[in-house]
């Protein structure tokens, strides 16, 4: 089998899993490629393993049959930009913090492995954000090819600037004009992250919709908006700076007061491994207490 492999630091506590789990690999005979920011960090820790290659950008990642995302659900986005079109199914190993994508937790590491190799795990499809922008006219890209999001599309404000105003149309029709400090339109996947703290609604990760929230907005009539994912979306920024911040993810850029932003459903989707024990509902009750309540 060929596994891809991309991460970020761990803590000493997490070294003896990650251990366990090169050598589990080298057992079972899988080729490894790894990214070659985890490489140094690895090499750094101490980690023994054996890699045929070394990636570093999308095009350099050969075709694997399933990444292995080792951090936070940080890292797990990095991976599905790595990925891309190929829709490789990447499975998210938690050893960071909250992990809501990333749900394997480091003890489960070598459970979840003998699930994979035995062919025992299902694929949730997730619905992508994808972006074209222009400047006057003439295409943009910003994003240097990278122009898709799992969580979402987020317009909002520079550190330094006061509220914008974002004219949103919908199918080609006026939809709203949105003084905040940004709008945030989130995924299915998404509605937990983002959207949830600026008030938007938990969807179910499958749902095949988006979410249209403002961040603190200056109408107080105005209220998250959930559209279907064969939506086109269109928004006109105006700011006082002359310039506003567009982000995918974890990937911001500050671009000038007159980019357009065009947005639909991607083209392709992320397809992220999901094994026996995992479920969203039981992630949802604890990972965010969701209806916690002590006479439960």
């Amino acid at each position: 089998m060929k596994i891809a492999i991309h991460g970020r630091n761990f803590n000493e506590a997490i070294r003896p899993f990650v251990q366990d789990m090169f050598d589990s690999l080298a057992i079972r005979g899988a080729e490894l490629q790894i990214s070659q920011s985890y490489h140094q960090f690895l090499l750094d820790a101490g980690i023994r393993y054996t890699a045929s290659s070394f990636y570093s950008t999308q095009s350099d990642l050969q075709n694997a049959d399933l990444v292995l995302s080792l951090g936070g659900d940080g890292t797990l986005l990095d991976a599905v930009t790595f990925v891309g079109a190929r829709e490789i199914p990447i499975l998210g190993i938690n050893t960071g913090r909250l992990g809501f994508l990333a749900t394997i937790s480091p003890d489960k590491i070598q459970e979840s492995l003998a699930e994979i190799f035995n062919n025992n795990y299902s694929i949730d499809k997730r619905t992508l954000v994808s972006i074209d922008t222009t400047l006057n006219g003439e295409s943009l890209d910003i994003f240097d090819g990278l122009n898709f999001g799992l969580n979402e599309l987020g317009i909002m404000k520079t550190d330094t600037s006061s509220m914008i105003v974002v004219k949103a149309y919908l199918n080609g029709e006026y939809l709203n004009a949105y003084w905040a400090d940004g709008l945030i339109i989130a995924t299915a996947t998404g509605s937990t992250g983002y959207n949830l703290s600026v008030g938007g609604p938990l969807v179910m990760p499958t749902s095949d919709i988006f979410v249209i929230a403002p961040m603190s907005p200056h109408n107080l009539n105005v209220r998250p908006l959930v559209v279907t994912t064969d939506s086109i979306l269109e928004f006109e920024v105006e700011s006082r700076s002359a310039n506003y911040l567009v982000s995918l993810d974890a990937r911001s850029k500050v671009v000038d007061g007159n980019v357009k932003i065009r947005m639909e459903r991607g083209k392709f989707k992320a397809n992220l491994i999901k094994l026996s024990n995992t479920n969203f509902l039981n992630t949802l009750r604890s990972k965010l207490n969701w209806g916690l309540d002590i006479r439960n």
